[in-house]
């Protein structure tokens, strides 16, 4: 074995020593699994604990009261007094629901938890899927059979040491626009929730703890909420449903920020106060918020589903509530609706940062440019699309004198053609050579062949932040336009029997059409400009290959974005055609040649430094073929001497 190889086998195993040291867990890590083992055993045993007592305890039968209260028979509060202490009394019952609604919401409670159970948006629906023939069906938040709200109450004389108050059976009691549950303890004590509907989308949602002193732990310095949420899913495109739907939170003096959209993730707050968390879908917000005191501490986690699965996500909180003893209350409000941007701004916390317009410079683009530009044109515009058409032509208006400047740089290599292309025939065969008389003419001439490249650089972050703000904007939620349906989502022109990886089972026609106007934007460009900057001839049909390319990825984008760089392909077309013939003239452009050609050059530091290196690497590969044609020599007469 020689050298090299012996330090290469030596370079592979650090590496790999090294590898395995960064993949080691830290001790942090190492603490959080351990406590979240500990989690999972307390959850198995109190399975077992509640497995073990519906064994050995009768079935319920529910009995009423004159009042129609349920009454629960003493034998079974004795036997379920083991797993719930002083809440037997409450772990017996029957599920009964109360609904409070109003114009907008349609909010469904159950006694068993004392939680909201099904949300109807009246105003808003979700569609049946396309190949199915679409239809309105109605839209609902926090119905999933499988979602948790419940808390974690410490109690002296329940065998696990907590009660869940999920499996507990609450007292209703509804007025006009509240309702609100009590879970009694058998000493007279109780815990209370409170919902009271207000306008629009809010609910006040108080919790108090009465007379619990005897009952809950006297150490207890907070109460564990737990909420769990399967969203459904709601959109067409699931694809950007599911990153852009995740848990989001906010600690108390600080920016609103989130769980990966992306993938499975787990945040942990240990003391930290948090004044807010939300279970946000694409375009709907279940958000959990506080008052005077926020939350103390909080674990948020993120799980992703795939498209075979029927549920979307699922999001999980848990939040701990201060107590204090004595008569504690903790008063919170529940905001469960649309993400309108203005809604959500009004509550001044930064709720409106559920809407996933971004967190970076096109966040900012989206929130305070393009959104309010978007308002204000609608105000006057009733289309959607047509107003993206006007937003398109602001743009392109505002980058015009940028745009002049490029297309009047074009129209000077354009005049400087004929001549390039007797550079690039007197030198054909050597291509350094070539690609220095080419650059020395456009010194000469006063031509930058990157001239038309800076209104494209200054649009680029303009085209991100759409990326961001046309699946995100409520307002384009089912918004139709010419065949499109959904500004939102992708359009479906045609619908396919069969789906093509990459691109999907439908034809988006903004698609098809942004792609057909950027190619011919480059051909003609191509038939005006002297393509010789491209040394390589494959890379002159790559700008015709890249947005068919693109095609494939546009296809799923959302229709108002796709709208939006078909309406400004066709007005940069239209931009060329009308500067170029009627703007610049030709011969002014020729004159201007000739008269930078006339002016006495001083080249700049970098063209030296550019042209002393080509010299250097034209020198070198002259060396190197005189090199290779001696060889070659040498190694002639040598198969002559060999012969003779």
């Amino acid at each position: 074995m020689d050298k090299n190889s012996i330090i290469g086998f030596a370079l592979i195993f650090v590496l790999i020593l090294a590898w395995q040291q960064f993949l080691r867990p830290s001790q942090a890590q190492i603490e959080e699994q351990q406590r979240i083992q500990d989690s999972l055993a307390m959850v198995e045993a109190r399975k077992d604990s509640l497995a073990n007592l519906q064994e050995t305890t009768t079935p319920t039968v529910v009995t009423r009261d004159s009042s129609g209260n349920v009454v629960v028979d003493s034998t079974q509060v004795a036997q379920l007094s083991g797993a719930y202490g002083a809440f037997a009394t409450a772990a017996a019952g029957e599920e009964q629901e109360t609904v409070l609604e109003n114009d907008l919401l349609k909010i469904t409670f159950t006694n068993k938890g004392g939680r909201i159970k099904e949300v109807l948006l009246k105003e808003y629906f979700k569609m049946s899927d396309a190949s199915e023939g679409e239809n309105k069906l109605p839209l609902t938040l926090l119905e999933d059979e499988k979602n948790i709200f419940e808390y974690q109450l410490p109690t002296l004389t329940a065998a696990t040491g907590s009660v869940s108050t999920g499996d507990l059976f609450f007292d209703a009691d509804k007025s006009s626009n509240s309702v609100t549950f009590r879970a009694k303890a058998q000493d007279g004590g109780y815990f209370e929730q409170k919902y009271t509907l207000k306008d629009a989308y809010t609910l006040d949602y108080d919790i108090k703890f009465s007379g619990l002193g005897n009952v809950l732990k006297r150490d207890a310095q907070s109460i564990e909420l737990n909420w769990v949420n399967y969203l459904d899913k709601l959109e067409r495109n699931q694809s950007y449903e599911r990153t852009m739907s995740s848990v989001y939170y906010r600690e108390l003096g600080d920016d609103a920020t989130y769980c990966s959209c992306t993938g499975d993730d787990l945040e942990t707050l240990d003391e930290e106060k948090v004044e807010w968390v939300a279970h946000a879908n694409q375009f709907f917000n279940s958000a959990l918020i506080t008052k005077e005191v926020p939350f103390s501490g909080g674990e948020f986690e993120t799980k992703v589903y795939t498209d075979e699965d029927e549920d979307l996500k699922r999001l999980s909180s848990k939040v701990a509530i201060p107590y204090s003893g004595s008569e504690p209350s903790f008063a919170m409000q529940m905001y469960i609706g649309p993400k309108e941007y203005d809604r959500l701004q009004a509550f001044d916390n930064e709720m409106e940062y559920t809407v996933p317009f971004g967190v970076s410079i096109f966040g900012t683009i989206n929130r305070y440019i393009i959104r309010p530009l978007f308002q204000f044109l609608s105000g006057f515009i009733g289309s959607a699309g047509i107003v993206i058409l006007v937003l398109t032509l602001i743009v392109k208006l505002l980058l015009f004198p940028l745009t002049y400047k490029m297309l009047y740089s074009q129209s000077k290599m354009a005049a400087l053609k004929p001549q390039l292309e007797k550079v690039r025939e007197k030198h054909k065969d050597d291509q350094q050579q070539q690609q220095m008389e080419t650059m020395k003419m456009y010194r000469e001439y006063g031509v930058n062949p990157l001239g038309g490249c800076m209104p494209m650089v200054l649009q680029m972050p303009i085209w991100f932040a759409l990326y961001r703000f046309f699946p995100s904007a409520i307002e384009f939620r089912q918004t139709p336009f010419l065949w499109a349906n959904d500004l939102s989502s992708f359009d479906v022109f045609a619908q396919l029997p069969f789906s093509i990886p990459f691109y999907g089972a439908h034809v988006s026609l903004f698609t098809l059409l942004w792609a057909l106007t950027t190619v011919a934007y480059v051909y003609y460009n191509s038939r005006h400009i002297d393509m010789s900057a491209m040394s390589n001839p494959a890379m002159q049909y790559m700008q015709y290959f890249m947005p068919i390319m693109f095609v494939f990825f546009f296809n799923n984008f959302a229709s108002g974005l796709t709208a939006y760089l078909f309406f400004s392909n066709m007005t940069n077309i239209l931009q060329t055609l009308i500067t170029k013939n009627f703007i610049i003239s030709k011969s002014k452009i020729e004159q201007e040649l000739e008269d930078h050609k006339k002016k006495p050059k001083k080249k700049g530091s970098f063209q030296q430094r550019l042209e002393e290196a080509m010299k250097q690497q034209q020198a070198a590969q002259a060396e190197r073929e005189k090199k290779a044609t001696r060889n070659n020599a040498n190694k002639a007469k040598s198969r002559k001497s060999n012969r003779k």
